[in-house]
């Protein structure tokens, strides 16, 4: 089928190559000129404007919003609301907050335009091993567009979770729980280094924790990755941004008086790595995790010497 993809950065420019892939009919937008002909490097069509993109497609058109939260989507939906027709359906796949599915919900059902929530967790690695979708949205909007869902998902890895808002909402629990985990990965092998007395190898430990353990997981190959010799973790500096998700999960657990002291104390830890104690070893870890997953930059200490 044909989709719209407005966003091409690190993860949209490679969704659009799995749709491609997939047989897909896509065309690419980015205010950004060199995003476009990184893009068109693959014989991947895009457009000038978004005038241009929506004129590509035929009606029912789909148009996947994949720009960053807030400003940037809500301009982009407002853009979408004058350019598109009654039928056609937006989906917004970036890190909102669930509450502004409702909004824009029911903005473009004004012109009877439909909405859905696309929760997408899969970062640099989407293309090749596929993206977890959390999709929220009327039943109806959501079957139109699910051969992109079924396209960019691995087997298994997609559901249509509940009605507008549901994706959004998932994926914000799922980004609070990936904080206690890399939290609790950071802090263990920390202990392990600072057990001089058995010079542990943690690239060795990384890597055989990755078969069989109960701790195994795909963070946990990352683990390996960021520990391998070649990856300079050493001189890594350990600032660890946090992003709305785990900010917004202990706002609703406080908002819904339900207890969330690990995810709380995960993001606590983030704010303290943004003061102080850049030079631990677990902030370090963090830092490195963020930079695996989702190719987010990482600060190098200017002296690595001085640790």
């Amino acid at each position: 089928m044909q989709i719209a993809m407005i966003g091409l950065g690190k993860m949209g420019a490679n969704m659009c190559r799995r749709l491609t892939a997939a047989g897909h009919d896509v065309i690419g937008f980015d205010i950004d000129e060199t995003s476009r002909k990184n893009l068109e490097a693959y014989s991947i069509k895009t457009a000038s404007d978004m005038e241009e993109m929506v004129a590509y497609l035929k009606p029912p058109r789909v148009v996947w919003v994949m720009v960053p939260a807030g400003t940037p989507t809500d301009e982009t939906v407002s853009q979408l609301y004058n350019l598109l027709e009654s039928g056609d359906i937006v989906i917004d796949g970036g890190n909102s907050n669930y509450k502004t599915a409702f909004t824009y919900t029911d903005r473009l059902a004004a012109k009877q335009i439909g909405f859905i929530d696309a929760g997408t967790s899969g970062g640099v690695w989407g293309l090749q091993n596929g993206y977890c979708l959390m999709v929220g949205g009327n039943e109806a909007t959501v079957k139109i567009a699910e051969p992109l869902f079924l396209s960019l998902a691995p087997e298994g890895g997609y559901a249509h979770v509940g009605p507008v808002g549901a994706g959004h909402f998932v994926k914000m629990v799922h980004n609070g729980i990936e904080y206690g985990l890399m939290q609790a990965y950071a802090e263990g092998f920390e202990l392990m280094s600072a057990a001089k007395e058995f010079d542990l190898d943690l690239h060795q430990i990384a890597s055989i924790w990755r078969y069989g353990s109960v701790v195994r997981s795909w963070l946990l190959e990352l683990t390996e990755i960021a520990l391998r010799a070649d990856s300079n973790f050493d001189e890594i500096e350990g600032f660890v941004v946090d992003s709305g998700e785990g900010r917004w999960t202990v706002e609703e657990a406080i908002e819904r008086g339900v207890p969330l002291e690990v995810i709380s104390l995960s993001l606590y830890r983030r704010f303290s790595t943004q003061h102080d104690g850049q030079k631990a070893f677990s902030n370090k870890m963090l830092a490195a995790l963020r930079n695996q997953f989702g190719g987010h930059s990482m600060e190098f200490l200017k002296d690595p010497n001085n640790r």
